[in-house]
């Protein structure tokens, strides 16, 4: 799963397998993938997708949704989830749904769990236990807790139990707990390491559910950070197991892949290993201990069809690929006025602030790639402006732009702002009329274009795209491209007004997407791809 995909969790029904991720401060929320061979895998939807289900409004980069666990039990999916840092609500929450492509409930809030990273496990017997991690002190150290859950009710039951506090001494960020049963064991699956360099797998299993668990000797099972921080893959670690009807057993967890180099721009990736059992102990991708290039799965290969690598959008709603940031509550965006058209409102939000502006965005999936659109927008004010933009936060992140310039000329301008201060070492004068925008991507390289001929493109400027990683940035999400409108704030009687700019939005006729080769772009008159 490229790109941004962290924190899987992954369960089985009969022979199709589901996916959700976490996703912090972009809605719709925890996205959902299907797949019936653990490798092609295909958007089915996300868990929260109604602003009133919870709030994300202001929410900080990085707070917001923390590592879903999916299970299926009874009819039912359940997905337990932590939000932080919410601005009316935060901690522990159930979701359940009978199908995982359609409306998932309100949350049940669970205020007696402590921490973060919950887990539920459902026993050989049909009770339900809600694991979790809560931090002990300021240095990192944690505990690993477990409880009785009451579905029916809705809240914990009975008492805690503190059942591990990682495998190694001193053990920092031991967490994202899974409990599986094989073999006569319970066996704790836990990350520890911190979600960075260190990241790693541990295992450790017990006869009774509530303890002692035995740490296994040879942790942790899987990690990268013997390897060094040149190898192309790197913070392995916050593994889900899941077992085929044949038997066979897999893990799927994150790492990330940096480039130019230790910089992640993709953010964390979901990534897909082999595990087998020796001695009463899962050992994953054995003979090599390590994440590989190629894993051969015990499957029939299924996969599904390719979605258009250009977005017309000609649908009703946005395709399941595009998200927000933060819950919008007033409408960002159109696809009815000009049909065939994206069409942004000119709301005053900015990117440049932690608040739900006029931006649909996607995430980058390629080291290599190439992003275009066409835009129509004729700016009428120095505060409006449109265009294509790459997003890590608000204090970082790159704008390919459509505005006017002090004297009210049209023009195309690249800002790039690095830790809140902006720089613009590009501008070039338009004519009326669509235009063309372009990011292509080689490697750290990021030249921006654009094109009011069918012939020719113009480069403005190429940038350096290491500010769109968290190594620079902070955080734990990764780059997005996407689109963007912004425009002053309404007086006089459309100021009570929901949709501002709707007379005067900025229409998107098409956006594609695309991996690239990795040489270098050209400045001459060749297109972007």
């Amino acid at each position: 799963m490229p790109g941004f995909h962290p924190d899987p969790a992954v369960c089985r029904v009969g022979d199709d397998y589901y996916l959700a991720n976490s996703s912090f401060e972009f809605f719709p929320g925890l996205p959902l993938h299907h797949s019936r061979d653990l490798v092609h895998w295909r958007p089915i939807g996300h868990a929260v997708d109604r602003p009133d289900q919870l709030a994300l409004d202001g929410i900080r980069p990085s707070g917001g949704l923390y590592a879903p666990a999916l299970t299926h039990h009874g009819g039912l999916f359940h997905l337990v989830c932590t939000l932080v840092d919410g601005p009316e609500q935060s901690g522990t929450f159930l979701l359940t749904a009978e199908d995982p492509a359609g409306r998932w409930s309100d949350p049940v809030w669970l205020p007696e769990a402590p921490g973060f990273d919950p887990s539920l496990f459902f026993d050989d017997d049909g009770t339900a236990h809600l694991l979790g991690t809560r931090q002990t002190d300021e240095a990192g150290h944690t505990e690993i807790w477990l409880r009785a859950l009451d579905l029916a009710a809705g809240r914990l039951t009975g008492p805690e139990h503190v059942i591990f506090r990682g495998a190694l001494v001193d053990a920092v960020w031991a967490e994202g707990p899974h409990l599986y049963r094989h073999d006569g064991y319970y066996h704790l699956v836990i990350a520890e390491g911190g979600t960075d360099h260190d990241h790693a797998v541990t295992v450790a299993r017990s006869r009774t559910l509530t303890g002692p668990y035995r740490n296994n000797p040879r942790n942790p099972v899987l990690t990268h950070r013997h390897l060094g921080r040149s190898h192309p893959v790197t913070g392995a670690g916050h593994a889900d197991l899941v077992q085929t009807p044949a038997g066979d057993w897999y893990a799927l967890l994150l790492a990330s892949r940096p480039y130019g180099g230790d910089h992640a721009n993709l953010g964390r990736e979901t990534f897909l290993a082999r595990v087998e059992w020796e001695d009463g102990w899962p050992v994953v991708n054995p003979g090599t201990g390590r994440l590989e290039e190629w894993t051969e799965v015990a499957l029939p290969p299924h996969a599904w069809p390719e979605p258009d690598p250009v977005d017309h959008f000609d649908a009703p709603v946005l395709r399941p690929e595009w998200n927000l940031l933060r819950t919008p509550r007033t409408e960002l965006y159109t696809l009815t006025e000009r049909p065939g058209h994206l069409r942004l409102r000119l709301l005053p939000q900015t990117l440049a602030e932690p608040g739900t502006p006029a931006f649909v965005g996607r995430r980058q999936q390629h080291h290599h790639f190439t992003a275009e659109t066409e835009l129509d927008f004729e700016p009428a004010a120095p505060e409006e402006c449109a265009g294509l933009v790459l997003l890590q936060n608000h204090d970082f992140h790159i704008r390919l732009t459509v505005g006017a310039t002090a004297d009210g000329a049209k023009a195309a301008r690249v800002t790039v702002r690095s830790g809140g201060t902006e720089a613009v070492p590009a501008e070039l004068p338009l004519a009326p009329g669509p235009v063309r925008l372009a990011v292509r991507a080689a490697g750290q390289d990021y030249t921006l274009l654009c094109s009011q001929h069918a012939d020719r493109w113009d480069k403005l400027a190429t940038v350096d795209g290491r500010i769109l990683s968290s190594r620079l940035a902070g955080g734990f999400t990764g780059a997005y491209v996407g689109l963007y409108a912004t425009g002053p704030a309404a007086t006089g009687p459309a100021a009570s007004g929901q949709l501002h700019g709707a007379s005067r939005g900025a229409d998107f006729d098409w956006f594609r997407y695309t991996p690239t080769d990795p040489r270098p772009a050209s400045d001459g008159e060749e297109g972007p791809a």
